[in-house]
């Protein structure tokens, strides 16, 4: 759906078959050198000098490569124990701090780039009634907030209804719905019992662990959403077609 929102406004999308995960589940749990190891690998897949933009579709995975140039710098990275290779194996050199600087300045989320874009409005009607939910990633790390909501309004038809406490922690945060389970689900009642009270069947948000984690707690609680990323919309919008429940 991504690729081909991006290409209804123009963007020709190359897609490295060589890219990697992010790191950022390793780096949040205290693995640097492994995830530095997934940085160096997706520097090397992507042709920064080649390209407008690097987009991503999930606020984590966004967070954290746009921080790549901030992580391991000159003289740290030799010290991570993988910098001397696994057993058997040559040493391995890490890429150069300068090289994940030039990677992270063009990464973008999907709806910033489209927003800053211009974006081509789409003539396919939705009528639903739908809300937000402000992906903590997204929201505090990168400090994309209306761009979305921007790109939602767009869409014919679609009532975009304020979520209350929108930018309140879901209770996904990574692992810390795996490690803090109590506090996870006290989140996720509390961010369900808001997405209650705006009358919305639809939520919309732009990560695939807030996806997840309200999508079971509605599960949990027997309540009826449709929960998707905000270019599944745009990309229905585009090609005419109807949401279905």
């Amino acid at each position: 759906a991504t690729a081909r929102v991006l290409q209804e406004n123009g963007c020709d999308v190359v897609v490295p078959q060589t890219q990697v995960c992010c790191g950022a589940i390793h780096f949040h749990a205290g693995s640097s050198a492994p995830a530095r190891e997934l940085a160096d690998k997706n520097v090397q897949a992507f042709d920064a000098s080649g390209v407008d933009a690097i987009i991503v579709n999930v606020a984590g995975c966004g967070s954290m490569l746009k921080d790549y140039g901030h992580h391991w710098h000159v003289g740290q990275a030799s010290s991570l124990p993988d910098a001397r290779g696994r057993e058997g194996e040559a040493p391995t050199e890490p890429l150069s701090q300068g090289a994940r600087e030039a990677f992270a300045a063009k990464v973008r989320d999907v709806s910033e780039f489209l927003d800053g874009l211009g974006l081509i409005a789409p003539h396919g009607e939705i009528r639903l009634k739908a809300t937000y939910h402000d992906a903590c990633h997204l929201a505090h790390a990168q400090k994309v907030k209306e761009q979305p909501r921007h790109l939602l309004n767009a869409i014919p038809g679609l009532t975009l209804v304020e979520l209350a406490e929108s930018d309140l922690c879901c209770g996904a945060a990574g692992t810390y719905n795996l490690t803090e389970p109590e506090m996870a689900e006290r989140l996720a009642r509390r961010k369900l019992d808001n997405i209650r009270q705006t009358g919305a069947r639809l939520v919309i948000t732009s990560n695939a662990g807030c996806l997840l984690q309200i999508a079971r707690e509605a599960r949990m609680q027997g309540e009826t959403l449709k929960i998707v990323h905000p270019m599944d919309l745009l990309d229905l919008s585009y090609r005419r077609e109807e949401l279905k429940f």
